[in-house]
């Protein structure tokens, strides 16, 4: 008897409906983000490799392998990853430990790990999924202390300690942020009051960022160059203004698809965390527009999807993957656009990195 209710169970969930909204504004972030990169990449795939498609064909590769990853793992019930919630928090620390072990040093960071002489990855955007999956898992372990400001909020803040420790050392700033950020939306909805992570946040959190920029030589020369970057027009403020000039020149309809002028090696690297500029300058403001329509709801049919979820885990796994995506493009388009100081933030689904297989496959 055993046997036959845990066959109906998994059943049950393989023949649960599939959100064909959600499905189809992912395939359509993702094709966008295809084209895009094709066209802002064309000139530095030349520059560098002499093959215009160089980037393209990766990131098409890594589009097809998420989509497969996609339709597989939607078919396992979501409640299995529960059982290893533990295990998420000691992988994440591993993976961040091995990043300062063997990880490769650029620009005085690091950041990556080396899988071949043209395969790395960043374990950060890894790590980033899996506090989804350990906060999804010890917020439900832990549902009748959240309330609590030691026992509940503290003592869930604290875990976070040594991952923030670790991505800081790299240094990591932005990834700190955005996994404190999804951390802070999921211990809110589960149930810590909102006034601990402000008393928290003011006394503790401000002050220790202002130390972080004010002390770190490159985060303090990225604030001030935020407030005039034209003073610092041939240094550090090049990308932002080029950039802004891009998006500038696109006006109301762009300038037309595969005729930006920025990414002929005014932007570096214009396919990776700058790619909203061009695609700002080859379809202007109303493709903007659009882009932006389609992840409003891809959030919406996320929060969506967490409030009809059938138990906590669920909700908060969804509200956790919905809450990272909203934030990385918050981030990105404001770095764009000269709203706060640069830092490397990609655009999920459109920026050129090996990781959008994360982005399509959650």
């Amino acid at each position: 008897m055993a046997k036959k209710k845990k066959e109906k169970s998994f059943s049950s969930f393989l023949n649960n409906p599939i959100d064909f909204t959600l499905v189809i504004t992912i395939l359509l972030l993702l094709g966008i983000g295809l084209v895009m990169v094709l066209s802002a990449s064309s000139p530095s795939a030349l520059s560098k490799s002499g093959n215009s498609y160089a980037y393209f064909s990766k990131q098409l590769i890594f589009a097809i392998l998420g989509l497969i990853a996609m339709a597989f793992i939607s078919k396992i019930d979501y409640r299995f990853y529960q059982k290893f919630y533990k295990h998420a928090w000691w992988i994440s620390l591993l993976l961040l430990a091995a990043v300062m072990i063997v990880g490769d040093e650029v620009n005085g960071a690091k950041r990556w790990i080396k899988v071949t002489e043209t395969l790395s990855f960043q374990p950060s955007e890894i790590v980033k999924f899996l506090m989804i999956v350990f906060y999804s898992g010890i917020l439900v372990k832990n549902r009748d202390e959240l309330k609590l400001y030691g026992k509940g909020f503290m003592k869930h803040c604290l875990f976070l300690g040594p991952i923030i420790g670790l991505l800081l050392l790299e240094p990591h700033l932005s990834s700190s942020v955005v996994i404190l950020g999804i951390v802070c939306i999921m211990m809110i909805i589960a149930g810590c009051k909102f006034k601990h992570f402000l008393f928290t946040g003011l006394g503790a959190g401000v002050p220790v960022l202002s130390a972080l920029i004010a002390f770190s030589p490159y985060r303090l020369e990225r604030f001030i160059t935020f407030l005039d970057p034209w003073k610092y027009s041939t240094d550090e403020g090049w990308q932002v203004i080029q950039g802004l000039y891009a998006i500038g020149s696109g006006g109301l309809f762009g300038v037309g698809l595969g005729d930006s002028k920025q990414k002929y090696l005014y932007i570096p690297e214009p396919h990776n965390d700058f790619i909203f500029s061009i695609l700002a300058e080859e379809v202007g403001f109303l493709g903007c527009v659009v882009v932006l329509v389609l992840f409003a709801i891809f959030i919406w049919r996320g929060i969506l999807i967490a409030m009809k979820a059938p138990d906590m885990f669920g909700s908060l796994l969804a509200i956790g993957i919905t809450a990272l995506v909203t934030i990385q493009v918050i981030i990105n388009v404001a770095v764009v656009t000269s709203s706060m100081p640069v830092t490397g933030m990609p655009l999920p689904f459109f920026s050129y990195r090996w990781y959008c297989i994360i982005y399509i496959t959650m």
